[in-house]
């Protein structure tokens, strides 16, 4: 019945950090009467980080935290992320391109666009049609001006980052403005209580430190919840065979070169390779099927798409190997543990869902805070339900890039397609869409990580098609879609023209700052 007034996070990187600050931040550790947290982390263990691609929720993790967006660009090398683009994922072709942005299509409460869009599909790509931002990307432009407030924008957008520089400062940020007690040491063992709660982690230079929850970030180890408690690991390998990623920092060949706004997604023979933009370097990397392709020959596409910017400066960079287990603990929150990050588990980065993950596992600990171990339970049972919930619509969101998929001129493209690797909830969502494309009442939470929205950019910008109703509906509205998508075409050509480019506002952050909120 005793409160819970001592929280431990067990390793650092960016899911202990982060989960540290909004903890620390919502429940006032730096004064006497807050939770106080601490985290324990290794000073021998290096972090996998390579996640340098955000969600727009990111804006509201660093503001509730406390962080000024100047500060947080000038230390961790980051940049504005509008989307994804993807190349290639449909046919192969040179010219086979489709954007996922950030921003909603215009009018998205009041009127789905899509079946009016539909008609026109040939003349102009459907992320076009219903918005402003994929122009944006395309022109290399920013999603604000300099005079636009610390977080607020003119088109919704999310950030790239140095996931080393990010961590570094949020640890800074923790110690120095959060009350966070850090403590570098090594974990030897975990001992528990007569009722089979953790108690306290042994450490070899700190003694024992007991807590009254404990939080698993130690990454692919899981320490906590997958060694110590065992809770088993569920493998997703059958419907997302990548399993390896080969990661590298391309360097900019001029200091003024362009920053792109968005991540680029280009599928390969068996995989795809990353390209993020930061204000210093590119981070790339190839995420592959070992069951389809070898690793040399992984390591030569994706050193051949790098030449195409660098030339033979290419053959100078050595690649990172990264191995994969795709998939996710049966649960995450058991007895007094509760893991975030890689401890809970790891999906392909196709959609910078890792990090967006921890943001939502963070919040919710917080917020869901058990006064008590008596109710602690209550609280792991709904965040079990909930973050199980969110893995298995990832996954399909994930594997919905793939299915649509007309490649077939390898293996590896060709068994992505079939039905027996997707899941039931998958393949009725794609029997339903036929008929009506996806909107509001389609999924479960309002707080959906992928939106109904993000479905029709990924459906209909890979060539999906959806049948219109044959009776009359008072919602398919000729007049108003038009006015819409009207609205969205003078939209566009006003921000074409009245926003900087990507470098140019970033450069000018960096020396100056933004206006503040």
């Amino acid at each position: 019945m005793s409160s819970i007034r001592n929280i431990i996070i067990v390793g650092g990187g960016t899911a202990g950090w982060l989960t540290c600050a909004v903890i620390a931040a919502e429940h006032c550790s730096h004064s006497q009467h807050g939770i106080r947290v601490t985290l324990i982390e290794s000073p021998d263990v290096n972090t996998v980080g390579v996640g340098e691609g955000t969600w727009p929720t990111m804006r509201g993790t660093l503001r509730k935290i406390g962080v000024s967006e100047s500060e947080f660009f000038q230390k961790c090398d980051a940049s504005f992320k509008q989307g994804a683009k993807f190349a290639k994922w449909v046919t192969g072709e040179d010219d086979d391109a489709y954007y996922h942005p950030l921003v909603l299509p215009q009018g998205y409460a009041d009127i789905n666009l899509a079946p009016f869009w539909q008609a026109h599909a040939k003349q102009t790509p459907f992320a076009d049609a219903v918005c402003f931002q994929s122009q944006l990307c395309e022109k290399g432009l920013a999603p604000k001006q300099i005079s636009t407030p610390e977080y607020a924008h003119v088109a919704n957008y999310a950030y790239h980052l140095d996931a080393g520089k990010f961590a570094s400062f949020l640890q800074e940020h923790c110690t120095k403005k959060l009350g966070v007690v850090h403590i570098l040491d090594h974990v030897t063992a975990v001992n528990s209580n007569e009722h089979g709660d953790i108690a306290s982690v042994s450490t070899k230079a700190n003694g024992d430190i007991s807590g009254d929850l404990f939080i698993d970030c130690t990454g692919f180890k899981s320490l906590l919840l997958g060694e110590h408690f065992n809770i088993p690991f569920k493998s997703c390998k059958s419907m997302l065979f990548n399993d390896t990623a080969l990661a590298t920092h391309v360097p900019y060949l001029r200091p003024d070169a362009p920053i792109v706004s968005h991540t680029v997604s280009t599928a390969q023979s068996a995989g795809w390779i990353w390209d993020i933009g930061l204000p210093s370097r590119r981070g790339v990397g190839h995420v592959f099927s070992s069951a389809h392709i070898d690793e040399k020959s992984a390591a030569d596409e994706l050193r051949s798409y790098i030449r195409q910017s660098i030339g033979d400066a290419a053959d100078d960079l050595a690649f990172r190997k990264i191995k994969i287990d795709p998939g996710h603990r049966e649960k995450f929150w058991h007895k007094n543990c509760v893991a975030v990050g890689l401890s809970a588990g790891f999906l392909e980065p196709l959609e910078a869902s890792a990090l967006v993950l921890v943001e939502l596992s963070a919040a919710m600990i917080s917020e869901q805070l058990p006064a008590n171990r008596e109710v602690m339970d209550i609280t792991a049972k709904r965040f079990n339900e909930k973050f199980l919930y969110r893995w298995d619509r990832i996954i399909d969101f994930l594997k919905l890039h793939y299915v649509l998929s007309k490649r077939t001129d390898t293996q590896y493209w060709r068994d992505n397609c079939e039905k027996s690797s997707m899941s039931e909830e998958l393949a009725s969502l794609l029997t339903l869409w036929k008929y009506q494309s996806p909107y509001h009442q389609d999924f479960t939470y309002a707080d959906e990580v992928f939106p109904s929205a993000s479905y029709q950019y990924v459906l209909y910008g890979m060539g999906f098609e959806t049948e219109l109703p044959e009776t009359q509906r008072r919602s398919l509205d000729q007049q108003l879609a038009a006015q819409h998508i009207q609205k969205n075409h003078q939209l566009t050509q006003k921000l074409l023209q009245g926003l900087p480019s990507n470098r140019e506002l970033i450069e000018l952050i960096r020396r100056s700052g933004q206006c503040a909120a």
